[in-house]
């Protein structure tokens, strides 16, 4: 497994392991603590095992805005596309494209991994955009469980025809909903990402995955970077 994956598998499995211990030990009340944990742990595990599975996802944004991701297993790569910009990892190349009054200029790279798989580099991207990923999800879930004074509410919705688990948190002035389908994709999110109000909600999802999903935005201007490494 690469380097930058193996980094985030870890961070998962840790933030699991951290919450099923202090979890419990955190609040008074240990059966209200080991019930938080245990709908934690469900919930990331779930997210977690979807970055390894083939699957494209398109979600609605505020103010009409529109955004996808996309993953595959063979071969392994991964794309985020949103109303600015996409960002595509494969075994070949790292392409970050920025749009910009209806043109797009593209930047290819030597890719960060070398199974393409989900990055770190991936997520700060998308995050840059106040594109919700399962990473950020997983983290403000993991701040909620550890607070005494917490309060996280799950419910049950269906979102684009798959059933999802939603959590409402409220915590320190901070309030956000998050749900998450039998699947493991993130199905919606209401919230704040940094300090900026963020909202993301599933519209389609599907097991299979078009090629073009990882092409560059068409006419768009490419500047490739891999030529000129040694």
């Amino acid at each position: 497994m690469p380097a930058a994956s193996t980094t985030l598998r870890v961070f998962t499995a840790s933030v699991i392991a951290s919450l099923t211990v202090t979890g419990c030990q955190a609040l008074d009340d240990a059966g209200v603590a080991l019930g938080r944990a245990d709908l934690v742990n469900d919930l990331a595990a779930r997210m977690d095992r979807a970055l390894e599975q083939t699957w494209a996802a398109d979600y609605q944004l505020s103010g009409g805005r529109t955004a996808s991701i996309a993953q595959t297993t063979e071969p392994l790569r991964s794309a985020y596309t949103w109303p600015e910009g996409k960002i595509t990892v494969t075994q070949q190349a790292l392409t970050r494209c920025d749009t910009n009054g209806g043109r797009s200029s593209c930047v290819v790279s030597p890719p960060v991994l070398t199974a393409g798989r989900p990055s770190v580099v991936v997520y700060t991207e998308a995050r840059k955009h106040h594109l919700v990923t399962p990473p950020a999800v997983i983290r403000m879930l993991t701040d909620a469980a550890i607070d005494r004074e917490a309060d996280i509410e799950q419910s049950d919705t269906t979102l684009a025809g798959h059933h999802a688990t939603c959590v409402d948190v409220t915590r320190a002035g901070e309030r956000f909903t998050a749900c998450v389908t039998t699947e493991g994709v993130l199905a919606s999110f209401t919230g704040a990402l940094d300090g900026q109000p963020a909202e993301i909600t599933l519209s389609r999802y599907t097991d299979t995955v078009e090629p073009t999903a990882f092409d560059v935005p068409a006419d768009a201007e490419v500047v490739d970077h891999r030529s000129a490494t040694p």
